[in-house]
């Protein structure tokens, strides 16, 4: 976690006093916290009390006779010092006053988020190998989670797409070296993708609508559940393609091989075009059939049509979603609708209770 305090403000509510800008970069999102002095004051004072000791560093001291508000240059230097507490305390050995629930609550970081050896430590170790660690329960470090999830599935589809595209003019070991690196690495991203999904699906599983001490609606926990399913589906479409991209290379080497036993060339289907050994002349095609044989081409048909028929039926159950949401809409205006008339009568029965009473005073007075 990178921290630092690059900017102050100055506030006029309730009364004028100085607010230190403190930014923060965890490893996949930035954010600031706006904070007085004062406020590091009773930081300093809660850490000493829950680590029942006090931290190697001390805020600046207290000024009684300048405030930061007239005098810029002791505004500057107060920052400085201010910057110096907070990375002191961040990059410490001893992590105890990083555990305490006071820093987290300083620097609104997720509460599910324990510190070992720093805060940003920990939210990494919880995108990495959260699938052997506690099902993550915060609304943050899960979109988080998700947002990595993403990144590893770019990441696997980028290095399929390298594996595609080796250059032809590359020497046959070299091809093949750089083709197995990029399966390696797609590999390892998918492996890390299956990790993630597993542990986004264990929160969802773990935590219901309750999310530490915030309440998740039922839309947002669909809506959540959906990307989920997504994801699952992206990722078991590019392994299908991995596989498949792979068993087509292993058929192509052993054609190969038999060809050289056979002293046939590669020139005997024509300059121009490349055969496969089932017959089928590829000519142009695209990036995800170039290397497949009609075999292969016919599984990634078969895969496409069953990705097709699990996107309609998630579209079909988003369209009935809308139609209960509609019916439950419909609804609730007929009980408004009977409960405005009951008001309109209640309030017709007060203005003629009101307008007799208004004629027993007027014969009064």
């Amino acid at each position: 976690m990178e921290i630092s305090i690059p900017t102050t403000q100055l506030s006029t509510d309730p009364k004028p006093h100085t607010t230190y800008t403190i930014s923060l970069r965890l490893p996949l999102r930035s954010f600031t916290v706006q904070k007085r002095f004062s406020d590091f004051l009773t930081l300093h004072a809660h850490l000493t009390a829950q680590a029942s000791h006090p931290p190697p560093i001390s805020p600046p001291p207290k000024a009684y006779f300048s405030t930061t508000t007239h005098n810029l240059a002791l505004a500057e230097s107060r920052r400085a010092a201010l910057e110096k507490y907070l990375q002191t305390l961040s990059t410490c050995a001893d992590p105890r006053w990083r555990d305490t629930s006071a820093w987290r609550a300083f620097l609104n970081l997720p509460s599910t988020v324990t510190a070992k050896s720093s805060v940003a430590s920990n939210l990494h170790g919880t995108l990495t190998s959260a699938a052997n660690g506690p099902a993550t329960t915060d609304p943050a470090v899960w979109l988080d989670l998700h947002r990595e999830l993403k990144a590893q599935l770019h990441e696997a589809r980028l290095q399929i797409t390298r594996r595609d595209q080796v250059a032809a003019a590359a020497g046959a070991n070299a091809q093949t070296q750089t083709q197995h690196e990029a399966s390696a690495q797609a590999k390892k991203s998918l492996v890390k993708a299956g990790s993630t999904l597993a542990a986004l699906a264990a929160g969802l599983q773990a935590s219901g609508d309750e999310w530490g001490s915030r309440k998740l609606g039922e839309g947002e926990v669909r809506r959540r559940k959906d990307l989920v399913a997504a994801g699952r589906r992206e990722k078991d479409s590019l392994e299908g393609l991995l596989s498949a991209m792979t068993a087509k290379a292993q058929v192509d080497a052993a054609v190969a091989d038999k060809g050289a036993l056979l002293g046939v060339g590669a020139s005997a289907n024509g300059p121009g075009t490349t055969k496969v050994g089932s017959g089928r002349v590829l000519g142009r095609e695209t990036a995800r059939t170039r290397e497949l044989d009609n075999a292969g081409v016919l599984q990634l048909q078969r895969q496409m049509m069953r990705e097709q028929d699990e996107d309609v039926s998630v579209l079909a159950a988003a369209v009935r979603r809308q139609r209960d949401l509609g019916e439950q809409i419909n609804q609730e205006l007929v009980v408004q609708n009977e409960m405005l008339g009951m008001l309109d009568e209640d309030v017709t029965r007060v203005a003629g209770k009101v307008e007799v009473a208004r004629k027993r005073v007027a014969k009064i007075s």
